[in-house]
This record gives C-alpha cells, structure tokens and sequence, in this order.
C-alpha cells in the first residue's frame, strides 16, 4: 500500500500519517502546501522513518501531482488539503473556493490522469478518497432524534460546507463520468493532539490554562457530535481499503454534546489537573459572545454502515478521548506555544453579518 495523503500536515492529515506509518504501510507520502494551519513539527515522530515522505506541494498544480504519484507509485490517494474553519470561510469565502472546489478538480484531474496509465491489478486497487464533513448536510433540529446518514440531502448553509459540498459532487462525477474508482467519508467534528489553536477544544484548553476569556457562541446551545482523530484515522484506512467504490460512509463518534457542555467539560478536566492559582473554577472564564451568522443549531451522525460493514467503532468516549487532549496539551507545550504567539494569535473571525 503506497498512500498519497493531501494535506498530511493538518490536523487529520498528521493524525493518518501517523497511524499509517506506524501501521506498517509500504510508503506514506505527505503532499501538503503548508499554509497557516500546516505544521510538520506535527510529523516529528516520522522524521526517520523509512517508510514516509514530505512533498511540499499545491494540489492545484495538476502536472506536478501527476509527476509525484507516477514516481512514488502511488495506489491510494486520501484527499484531506482543504480550507476548513467555518469562521474564516465567512470572512474570506474566495480561498475556500479556490482549495476546496478548484484544487479538488485539478487534483481529480491529475489521479484520473494516473489511474488510466496503470494497467492490471494496480489499476484495480487504485482508490480516490475524498474526505468531507458533516457541515455539507446543513443543520437538524436543536431537540430532535434525527441524525445524517449517507442518504441525508445535501443542504450546507455556510461558505465553507458549500465549498466541501461542491467538491463532493465533483469526486462522485468523476466517478459517473470517467470511472475513477473513488470513495468518499464525511465525518463529524474531530478533536484530540495536534489540533490548531484556533478550533474550540484546543482554543479554550489554552485561553484557560493562560486565565483568559472562554468565548462560547451565542447562548452555547449548539450541538456538534464529536470524533476523536485517531479512531478517525482508523476508519479512514477502513474505508479506502475495505470500502465499496463509489459508496459514502458517514463516521462519527456517538458523542452530541453542546458548545457549553464541551466547554464545561474542560473546565472540570483542568480543575482536576491543573487548578487555578486562587482556587476558583476555570468555569469561571466562560464569556458568552456574540453567534457566529447562520450558525447551525446541530449535527449528529448515525455511523452504523461503516460499522455494519467495514467493523469500525469508536475506541474512545468522549469523556477519555477528552482526558487524553487536556493531558496532551499539558505535556507539549513546544507545540503549541509558537502557534499561539506567532502567526496564530486568537482574533476573533466570521462576524461578518449575512448578506455582506
């Protein structure tokens, strides 16, 4: 198994490096442009292994990719590049259409492009995955038992979910159309190690270890069903391994949880291993702010086909999925301390009010 992963240096991107390094496979090829959230001290542990690669490398620039997967031979492609933070996609909708729907198709081109100059089994195995999100299905009710499964409709409601919602539909027509064997995964809210210090879990880990303000949207309310990144990492291998071509699988973590109760969470986590100095709770530091425009009230995903048919669940709850973030960030300070003072320095995005 040789396997191209785009955007190995993000925060899911890493977390599959990582598992499929250690996991045995032949080659692992990182392909990643390295913009703000790319960070390769997420790859420390794979400097010396064999078996992994570092291309720094647009995949908007289609001669160049097809190139790399002919001289590395490659047989799996797992698309994670991406431009992912809904706040920022609201300020600055152009670059998610520029990475996530053009640098999709550029990069469909260059496998598509690959794929028919192998010949025999190679051309059997090939795979195309493409990785996707929840967002693209819109928002269920705040009270309601439904969830996503991959028959929802899709119906996204910011620039983001529509950037990824367009892509998907790319990936399938040139499954249609050219035959490219492809699968695809859409996944709920994932957190744990490695995560950018902009997205919530890791933001109010820090803002509170620092005794700064926990900004929680609007009233807190929002659901979000969350996954810790190493079971997804598994489910990943799952999918384009065992998965049936042109099929979808819906992963998430059996874990709705509010804004405010995964905020809270932290907070009773942090005072169990990091009290504060004058003894007060960190739930102390919970400001509510203003609602991000057009915010979805809930997402939940029902995973059972992934787990019916490919034997994936969940090693980790919630609750100790969240036990092993809070201790990482105690315990890799080197990681995070140049993201949070350097480039990264929490400004607040997406206020930018609808119809703007």
């Amino acid at each position: 198994m040789r396997v191209l992963v785009t955007g190995g240096a993000g925060f899911i991107g890493s977390a599959l490096c990582r598992h499929l390094v250690a996991a045995g496979a032949e080659r692992v090829v990182n392909l990643d442009k390295l913009t703000y959230a790319g960070n390769l001290d997420s790859l420390r542990a794979l400097a010396d292994a064999p078996n992994y690669a570092f291309h720094r490398l647009d995949i908007a620039d289609a001669p160049a990719i097809v190139d790399l997967l002919a001289a590395e031979r490659i047989d799996k492609v797992v698309h994670l590049a991406a431009e992912s933070h809904v706040d920022r996609s609201i300020d600055g909708p152009a670059a998610f259409v520029e990475t996530n729907v053009v640098g999709t198709f550029r990069l469909l081109s260059a496998a598509l492009d690959h794929w028919r100059g192998l010949s025999g089994k190679a051309a059997e195995d090939f795979r195309f995955h493409h990785v996707s999100t929840d967002e693209v299905f819109g928002e269920l009710e705040l009270e309601g038992s439904e969830r996503f499964t991959e028959a929802t409709p899709y119906r996204p409601r910011s620039p983001y979910s529509a950037s990824k919602a367009a892509s998907d539909h790319f990936v399938r027509a040139w499954h249609a159309t050219y035959g490219l064997p492809v699968v695809l995964s859409n996944c709920s809210n994932n957190y744990g190690p490695f995560h950018f210090p902009e997205k919530l879990i890791p933001l109010v880990i820090l803002n509170a270890l620092h005794g700064e303000k926990l900004p929680v949207y609007g009233n807190g309310s929002n659901v979000r069903d969350w996954l810790f990144v190493e079971d997804h990492a598994r489910a990943l291998e799952l999918i384009f391994t065992r998965g049936r071509v042109g099929e979808t699988y819906a992963i998430g973590g059996r874990a709705e949880r509010s804004n405010l109760q995964v905020v809270e969470t932290i907070c009773d986590v942090l005072d169990a291993k990091r009290p504060r100095r004058d003894g007060t709770s960190h739930r102390d530091l919970i400001t509510f702010v203003s609602d991000r425009p057009g915010h979805d009230l809930r997402y939940a995903i029902d995973p059972s086909r992934i787990e019916t048919e490919l034997g994936w669940r969940a090693h980790e709850s919630f609750e100790s999925g969240l036990a092993r973030t809070v201790d990482w960030y105690l315990d890799n300070e080197w990681w995070w301390r140049p993201l949070r003072e350097g480039r990264y320095r929490g400004e607040r995005l997406g206020t930018i009010p609808a119809g703007r």
